[in-house]
């Protein structure tokens, strides 16, 4: 096996507690690899280095440098693809070509966000008051902490680097303990590319170890997220104790309505791939399915054979289409909420067990499960399920798909498959999501912003309101009168 210490200063940094983690590869079932067990002293030390490098030669470089830096970055990544791939696939169970196609593409971020760096530009007001001159600025907060999950390490936590790094910020990042491995390469390998050490850090372990004394660090000036919205809301909560800004990314359960009208074969193959290209492990997946009257039964049958093609496997096998669950105790979590549908008249029509195809013995794998005549009071409708599960409901009309789809407390994603292009410019208005698609599902861009509404999130990543996200607005008034003004003035008049 491999083992990894902390990474943080730009070097390989011991645990303080000598304690290690295994990471379990989800498609054998065993330790590929160690990580190291952090302690609030891992945290401290990572956090401290991050500050020094504020006022290092990370701090004293241009804007436009900090872009060169960038474009150098996704140089390195797409010269390491097939590496950070195949660690990812054993970290996660994602299968390899998918991992090899996120990493190439996330080299473009790295350049999207170079290129913006010195384009962030302040302005000056044409302000009322004579004899003064007022011009704003825009400023890193410091030292961020991002926080990141299993489902897609290097893909989330780079959504949140070149953006808080163009702006100048330094890292701590905390990658979850099932996912570290990728996450600490790409940071070693940003070292390599020219980043001064300190600029990004990275601690391994636990929530109670290494996530919480993160947040909380006083020298933490910004928080960045991605999980579940429980841990969000303690997160939320642990910085707003000193007022430090969060960009919540959170959680989803995103309804992909299907229309009378719409393109059939278009919106099963559109249905499928927003739901089990990732195993339904993503927080965008198009895990609740609303089909209109109608074609209901048409619809099911094109979607359920098209499922059945799904071909499970090892994920590192070119032919593989589904992997397997992060662990044992999300499958079994995962199964639960099949188990409760059916026992409360919800229907299996596919799937629903445990995959035994072969070379899936070991692995956690879940065959891709449809579950037909659910009421949108269930849990198996209203909770996030994190798997291959998609439920199917069905609807009469525009009201009711809109009024069923807004019956969520999330609002990451939506979906519209329709081919009356009146109605989907009116479903885009009335949805309540971060992320509305038509005739498509779980398309996104380094470009266009990506996150939710209601307890899907705070905030947004990708495109130019990222880059905002992680700087804060200085107001500069330079007083221009010869005399000043008397003091027991009027300010304001």
């Amino acid at each position: 096996m491999d083992h990894y210490h902390h990474y943080i200063d730009g070097q390989w940094v011991a645990p303080a507690g000598g304690g290690h983690i295994d990471s379990i590869d989800p498609y054998t079932g065993q330790p590929w690899a160690t990580i190291a067990r952090g302690t609030p002293a891992d945290v401290d030390a990572a956090v401290q280095a991050a500050d020094r490098a504020l006022t290092g030669p990370w701090g004293q470089m241009t804007a436009t440098a900090r872009g060169a830096m960038l474009w150098r970055m996704g140089d390195v990544l797409l010269s390491n693809v097939d590496h950070l791939a195949m660690l990812e696939s054993h970290d996660n169970g994602r299968i390899l070509s998918d991992m090899k196609g996120i990493i190439t593409y996330l080299a473009e971020f790295f350049r999207y966000f170079g290129g913006l760096a010195d384009k962030i530009e302040g302005t000056v007001p044409p302000v009322e008051k004579p004899g003064y001159f007022n011009y704003t600025r825009h400023e890193p907060y410091g030292v961020v902490a991002a926080l990141t999950p299993w489902n897609s390490p290097l893909l989330l936590t780079v959504w949140k680097l070149a953006p808080g790094l163009a702006a100048g910020n330094t890292f701590v990042l905390k990658p979850h303990e099932f996912a570290s491995v990728g996450v600490l390469t790409l940071a070693a390998l940003m070292t390599e590319a020219g980043l001064p050490p300190g600029v990004v850090n990275v601690v391994t372990g636990d929530g109670a170890g290494v996530g919480a004394p993160l947040v909380a660090h006083p020298k933490v000036r910004k928080v960045a997220f991605t999980g579940g919205d429980v841990a969000g809301r303690a997160i939320a909560q642990s910085a707003a104790a000193d007022f430090k800004p969060v960009t919540l990314e959170l959680g989803g359960k995103s309804p992909n309505i299907i229309f009378a009208d719409a393109n059939l074969d278009n919106a099963a193959k559109g249905t499928v791939m927003g739901m089990y290209t990732t195993n339904g492990q993503a927080c965008v997946a198009c895990s609740r399915v609303l089909v209109q009257d109608s074609v209901y039964d048409e619809f099911m049958e094109r979607l359920v054979a098209l499922t059945r093609t799904a071909q499970l496997g090892d994920p590192t096998d070119p032919a593989t289409e589904m992997g397997p669950l992060i662990s044992q105790a999300h499958f079994d979590r995962v199964l639960g909420y099949v188990t409760e549908a059916t026992a409360l008249g919800a229907t299996c029509t596919l799937g629903g067990v445990r995959s035994t195809r072969p070379g899936c013995e070991n692995g956690y794998f879940l065959e891709p499960t449809i579950i037909g005549g659910v009421s949108n009071t269930m849990r198996i409708a209203q909770e996030e399920i994190f798997g291959p599960v998609m439920t199917v409901l069905r609807f009469k009309d525009e009201d009711e798909a809109v009024q069923i789809a807004n019956d969520t407390k999330f609002g990451l994603g939506a979906g519209v498959w329709t081919e009356d292009m009146r109605r989907a410019f009116r479903m885009s208005n009335r949805l309540q999501a971060g992320s509305v698609y038509v005739n498509s599902y779980r398309v996104v861009s380094f470009m266009s912003p990506f996150g939710g509404y209601k307890h899907s999130g705070i905030g947004r990543e990708n495109g130019q309101d990222a880059i905002r996200e992680y700087m804060q607005t200085k107001s500069v008034w330079i007083g221009l009168a010869e005399t000043a003004p008397a003091p027991f003035g009027k300010p304001y008049g």
